[in-house]
């Protein structure tokens, strides 16, 4: 089993709600991130996936050091990032890089496609030296599957795919051992976004990359990851392989979000239980006591509301699940995209 990279132990984002204009008085918090744990191996793709407001966003800037965790710690190969700086954070930012998830506003319209990946090489000037730099691009470009005589263009001569390939090379121009995708496909076509799967999936093969995948598409998060965490309101409730997530889902939320996921066979369609959620999604700012789900949970009882349920491996379970009732579930089939 190849080694942990990355370790994220009970990571909390929390940001304040203020109040006044002139004197802001602090009136409670945003609990984005609320205690997340969860470990990265070298070469692996771990999918992170929840519907919007869960904290998977907060939780990838969290992991970039864009965004200091209120506690928790991050480390990358034993060491906390959060306590890095200067040439310890500029050799941690080569190693861990983000592709953003709008190609259309992540690429700046005034510069050419070669100066936005070569920008990199601007402060990492041992990676590339100056004269070789529009060498690097051009290969990078190519590893891309862009023409790299296109170095000169500007984004807003590209499609929607091929900028978020450029986006791709970008990240890749340092070499990193961890790139962090913030739902990179969300913005583009279908049949674009299965383009850029498989690239992904080609440039893991040959440059041994380590992806943490964050998305909101099951289908997605499912053609990619060797393991899944699924997140509910700024905290994981199951983790597991690919299999034991779609296959044998244990927590009442997953279970209803797999429940929803399309199926084009007729025949499986018609045997297939629709599991529908009831109640709106609670405030981060103010989620219930115990369980965060319990509210729109048909399996909730009064210990639900009373004791926080751990992301632990129980008695009917055959991996972490954060549900005192928790129980596999047979998926029949889901339709994988």
């Amino acid at each position: 089993m190849a080694e942990n990279i990355l370790e994220v132990d009970n990571v909390v984002k929390h940001y304040p709600v203020t109040q006044g204009v002139l004197f802001k008085k602090t009136i409670g918090q945003v609990k984005a991130v609320d205690g997340v744990s969860f470990a990265l191996r070298a070469g692996e793709t771990l999918g992170i996936v929840g519907e919007s407001g869960c904290g998977k966003s907060t939780l990838s800037r969290v992991l970039m050091n864009l965004e200091r965790p209120t506690s928790g710690l991050v480390r990358y190969r034993g060491r906390d990032i959060s306590t890095l700086r200067g040439r310890g954070l500029k050799r941690m930012r080569r190693q861990i890089q983000l592709v953003m998830q709008d190609p259309y506003t992540s690429l700046n319209p005034r510069m050419t496609v070669g100066d936005l990946i070569g920008e990199p090489f601007e402060i990492h000037t041992e990676v590339a030296p100056k004269g070789s730099r529009r060498r690097k691009v051009q290969e990078l470009l190519e590893l891309v599957g862009l023409n790299p005589e296109h170095l000169n263009r500007y984004p807003h001569q590209f499609s929607g795919g091929q900028r978020q390939r450029i986006g791709i090379a970008r990240a890749l121009a340092l070499k990193p051992e961890i790139v962090v995708c913030d739902e990179p496909v969300s913005a583009l076509d279908v049949s674009i976004q299965a383009q850029v799967m498989n690239l992904l999936e080609k440039l893991q093969n040959e440059l041994g990359l380590a992806y943490i995948f964050i998305a909101h598409d099951l289908s997605v998060v499912r053609h990619l990851s060797d393991r899944v965490g699924v997140m509910y309101l700024g905290k994981l409730v199951e983790l597991g392989t690919d299999e034991e997530i779609y296959e044998r889902p244990t927590h009442p939320y997953t279970q209803a979000l797999l429940s929803a996921v399309p199926v084009p066979d007729p025949t499986v369609r018609e045997h297939k239980q629709i599991i529908r959620l009831t109640g709106d999604v609670p405030s981060p700012a103010n989620p219930p006591s115990g369980c965060r789900f319990r509210t729109r949970c048909w399996k909730a009882q009064d210990l639900c509301a009373e004791q926080e349920p751990l992301l632990t491996t129980r008695a009917r379970t055959d991996h972490p699940s954060a549900c005192h009732y928790a129980e596999i579930r047979e998926i029949v089939a889901t339709h994988e995209g």
